[in-house]
């Protein structure tokens, strides 16, 4: 028997091996899925099973963009949404990190924080739409506010957890070294906890288009959801799926911009089913 040959009823173990994948082929893939659903919208309209009553067919979806970009309506809405978003979700993520490394950091911001803030998250930030209508009226104040609420809660979650999940051993020695409770939350704690915040992010900057949609029914005068109450008006389908597609895409663009944080700030992270 050689010396090398495994004993009677075992294998020979074998390293996975990595097979080398190129951006052009994960590319193809992600966009496989989005392709195969355009085509079923362009078939079922060119057969007559999606009527135009119910949706436009793509064609007519293209010529509405062209006629919103072309007049600047949807240069404008787009915008207008856009810092609605914007503003909402810098208030959002600013009180959800203080918030978060404040019970996550402190016991007695555990204490008389936390218990008040996870009773405030399981109330749907939608039930809050009148009650901002009577506080704040139809003005941007309230859609702004009401975005934030909805992204607070996401951040301050994943950072009071990522805080609590830092090495309390290595807290310990900082503070041995005489480090002070400002540079410890900024040089060790916030480093620590960095998936979770960017996990908190991610979840933040979805719920923020989602909010928007929300927000932008509270009277709007202007934005996406403007443009959506006018053609629901007019029973107008293609610009209907115009506003959708562009709620859809600010979702995708808002996950790009986490994925690449994650790249820049996390190099060594893998990516979640890459083979490791």
């Amino acid at each position: 028997m050689s010396a090398t040959a495994p004993p009677p009823g075992l294998v020979r173990p074998r390293p996975p091996r990595r097979r080398a994948r190129g951006r052009g082929y994960a590319a193809t893939v992600r966009a496989l899925g989005p392709v195969v659903l355009l085509a079923l919208w362009w078939a079922a309209s060119a057969t007559g099973v999606l009527t135009p009553d119910v949706l436009a067919p793509p064609a007519d979806v293209l010529r509405a963009v062209g006629e919103l970009w072309g007049n600047g309506q949807l240069p404008d809405a787009l915008a207008t949404s856009l810092t609605r978003s914007g503003l909402g979700l810098l208030i959002g993520l600013t009180a959800g990190l203080v918030l978060g490394i404040t019970t996550g950091f402190t016991r007695l911001g555990d204490e008389l924080l936390d218990s008040s803030l996870q009773t405030l998250r399981t109330i749907p930030f939608l039930s809050l739409v009148p009650l901002f209508m009577v506080w704040f009226g139809i003005n941007e104040a309230a859609k702004i506010l009401l975005i934030a609420v909805a992204t607070t809660f996401p951040m301050y979650v994943s950072t009071s957890s990522g805080v609590r999940d830092t090495d309390p051993g290595l807290v310990e020695a900082m503070r041995s070294f005489g480090m002070g409770r400002l540079a410890l939350v900024r040089e060790v704690v916030l480093p620590g906890a960095l998936p979770s915040l960017l996990a908190g992010l991610r979840l933040s900057m979805t719920l923020s288009v989602i909010a928007l949609i929300a927000a932008e029914e509270i009277n709007a005068t202007a934005g996406i959801g403007y443009l959506m109450s006018q053609a629901q008006s007019y029973a107008r389908t293609d610009v209907l799926a115009v506003c959708i597609l562009v709620y859809g895409l600010l979702g995708l663009c808002a996950d790009i911009v986490v994925r690449l944080l994650e790249r820049v700030l996390m190099p060594w992270h893998t990516p979640q089913g890459a083979p490791r």
